[in-house]
């Protein structure tokens, strides 16, 4: 499992660093200006202009339309739907970069407080932690930072980068230019050091959708618990150095702040970055035991679906 955090971690590394760059090089945004869409560095237009202009007719306009937004939009959508139906959230666990955030954010506030969230109302514990308050002033520097970069982020797709960010060094932005930087600054410096699991639950459309389609899949790649040795867990952090009734080794690193033993209707929201997975079978593999979270996949899925759905019937008959 720790090969797959740094594969992880590596992927959300590069998917950041293209999210950052993609407008300098007009690999992917809207020039408001200009009222053109880049796409891989070329001009990406449906003809519009030509029409108007009498250079194309209302047939070769409507064949533009066609093959130039509603298939390639039709196919982006598709495929990461199929994507989502088949393995969840894994674009949210392994590529966006507002995620990449809020891992590093937790990872702060926890070593300032001993919390995921200034909201909850216990600490967890995560082994070689100490909680101490100097580490607060990071958090809320790391808040800001995080915040003005997805604000200056969002304008450069909107506008020329080089406009926004010369304007910036020299001091030379518009008042509405100012003004979107300021705002936006100031509402993601909000979600971030406030409700940035709540937005990443049910703010983001892109992560709801995901979780809806997968949901709707009982073969989909899901976190499975084996129940029979639910015994194991009572001391999974035994040899961690800390008290062996706390046993809650995955629900202290999901950076969900989910319950990952629970069921799957219960753990709508999960972005499968396997965290769980991993601190799960560094405890039981520390007292020479094997891991009881797993990953599974098709049949496997579909059979602890089943079991599920069995425990729940069980519970509704009692």
């Amino acid at each position: 499992m720790l090969t797959v955090q740094k594969l992880r971690r590596a992927t959300q590394a590069g998917f950041f660093l293209l999210f950052l760059v993609a407008p300098a090089f007009n690999w992917l945004r809207f020039d408001l200006d200009e009222a053109q869409l880049w796409f891989l560095g070329m001009r990406w237009s449906l003809g519009i202009d030509a029409l108007r202009a009498g250079q194309i007719d209302a047939t070769q306009a409507g064949l533009n339309l066609v093959w130039r937004a509603l298939v390639p939009l039709l196919v982006l959508v598709m495929g990461f739907l199929w994507v989502a139906y088949r393995y969840g959230r894994v674009y949210c666990g392994w590529l966006c970069p507002h995620f990449s955030f809020v891992e590093t954010l937790n990872h702060i506030l926890h070593r300032a407080c001993g919390k995921l969230s200034v909201w909850d109302s216990h600490t967890v514990f995560r082994p070689g932690v100490t909680p101490n308050r100097v580490w607060w002033p990071l958090f809320v520097i790391s808040c800001l930072a995080a915040a003005f970069t997805w604000a200056i982020t969002l304008l450069t797709y909107l506008l020329p980068p080089a406009t926004i960010w010369g304007g910036l060094l020299h001091g030379t932005l518009t008042p509405n230019q100012t003004r979107f930087l300021v705002v936006g600054t100031v509402v993601f410096f909000v979600e971030f050091a406030l409700a940035r699991h709540l937005f990443c639950r049910f703010g983001c459309a892109v992560g709801l959708f995901q979780s809806l389609v997968w949901m709707a899949n009982p073969r989909a790649l899901v976190v499975a618990f084996d129940r029979g040795q639910a015994r194991d867990c009572k001391t999974c952090q035994r040899e961690l150095g800390t008290n062996p009734a706390s046993g809650n080794a995955c629900d202290s690193h999901c950076p969900m702040r989910l319950k990952p033993r629970n069921i799957k209707r219960r753990m709508f929201s999960c972005v499968q970055c396997g965290q769980c997975l991993q601190a799960c079978d560094t405890t039981q593999q520390a007292q020479g035991r094997q891991p009881n979270l797993t990953w599974k996949v098709g049949v496997d899925a579909l059979r602890e679906t089943l079991k599920q759905r069995h425990a729940d019937a069980q519970k509704d008959r009692a």
